[in-house]
């Protein structure tokens, strides 16, 4: 019951009292991320794809917070004049679906038996599988009835349990991220394990490296998501390390498996994700009345994004949205972000091309600091290189 002080009376029970309900962080991030994102615009979803990405370049507070807010990069890009050529056709999202499908046909068979196969050949072959059924309203919703499914299959050892499409959950930076494996399964010993299926083929056994590496660091994130929901049960179920990448086989359509470990891109993602700066802390830096809404007009909103700090690197090309925005404003400020991160990483304090002209040629800098005499060496040898050029050059023409 509560309390109140002094001679007012408490009011009638006909009376709602007039007191607002307490503003908790959490309420009141939510409600701070809907402002940024504009009014009556839905939150786009942060999928497994762009929180791996998002873990390759923590330092880069601009994609965290739009990301974190929901808000559609891909039409924000479009709207300051810089589009994006990230993503998949369409085709490529066609194409992936049928082979998901044929992958998941008569109850997942054929997607059990390349479990059974390359991740626990030692248990019983699978005769069929209990498949839960995992709909629910809302990402909350589907969350729950996941973490439900997946306590009844623990509880219930000696039989292979299929869910298909389940809803995790991993907490990014303050705010809770919902993920979509393509399927998880619970083997026999109620252990658990994530099952990735991906388009591109699997030629004599091997698929592309950089394909392979990108979707293991996708399958990452789901185990991360997994080991949270199975560190709530008790005993705790064992989460493989290994997961199961399905692709064609060769040139045709028929399923292939092989087990990819993925416990080098877990501890990174698992590291990357812990340096995030907190959302709160990202949003209570900005100005009052920000908004990323792409209907803003062009000046306004690229003010707004050039409010908050963003990490550009070459890589982000492959990997964002924004790039080809953010690329273009890091050329324009003269930055040596724009050159990748090894050399940013070299350069130290040096943060635009001009200030580091200007220490190579002696201008500027500490004479004892290792990068300034780094680059002085380097001046040095390349004049030296150009002039035994220009005096090779010189006497090759007068002996003809």
């Amino acid at each position: 019951m509560s309390e109140f002080h002094g001679s007012a009376s408490p009011p009638s029970p006909r009376e709602p009292s007039r007191t607002p309900p307490p503003r908790t962080r959490a309420t009141g991030l939510r409600q701070r991320l809907a402002e940024l994102r504009g009014p009556e615009v839905a939150a786009r979803a942060l999928d497994a794809r762009a929180l791996a990405a998002l873990a390759a370049n923590p330092g880069c507070n601009r994609r965290a917070i739009l990301d974190g807010a929901g808000v559609d990069k891909a039409a924000l890009a479009s709207a300051l004049g810089s589009p994006s050529g990230y993503g998949q056709s369409q085709f490529a999202l066609t194409r992936g679906n049928a082979f998901e499908a044929k992958v998941k046909a008569d109850g997942g068979a054929e997607l059990l038996r390349l479990v059974h196969h390359r991740l626990d050949p030692g248990a019983e072959p699978p005769q069929g599988a209990w498949v839960p059924d995992l709909s629910a309203p809302g990402p909350e919703g589907r969350t729950a009835r996941t973490a439900l499914a997946l306590r009844e299959a623990a509880a219930s050892p000696g039989r292979w349990t299929l869910l298909d499409h389940p809803m995790l959950a991993l907490d990014v930076a303050g705010s809770p991220a919902f993920l979509e494996p393509d399927a998880v399964v619970v083997h026999p010993d109620g252990s658990w394990s994530v099952v990735e299926i991906k388009s591109f083929p699997m030629l004599d056994g091997s698929a592309d490296p950089s394909k392979v590496g990108a979707a293991a660091r996708q399958a990452a994130v789901y185990v991360l998501a997994l080991e949270e929901v199975a560190a709530r049960l008790d005993p705790a179920p064992r989460v493989h390390a290994r997961v199961l990448l399905v692709c064609p086989k060769d040139f045709s359509n028929q399923p292939t498996g092989s087990a990819v470990d993925v416990r080098k891109q877990r501890a990174v993602t698992r590291r990357q994700l812990a340096r995030l700066t907190r959302l709160d802390e990202i949003a209570d830096a900005l100005p009052e009345g920000i908004c990323f809404s792409p209907e803003l007009p062009a000046g306004e909103l690229a003010a707004a994004v050039a409010s908050v700090p963003a990490a550009y690197a070459p890589e982000c090309l492959a990997a964002c949205e924004l790039a080809f925005h953010c690329r273009d404003r890091a050329r324009a400020a003269d930055a040596v972000t724009a050159l990748g991160r090894p050399v940013r990483a070299e350069l130290g304090a040096l943060t635009t091309v001009a200030d580091v002209l200007a220490a190579a040629r002696g201008r500027t800098g500490d004479p004892d600091d290792p990068t300034v005499a780094a680059l002085r060496r380097a001046a040095r040898l390349r004049a030296e290189a150009l002039h035994g050029a220009g005096t090779a050059g010189t006497e090759a023409a007068v002996c003809r």
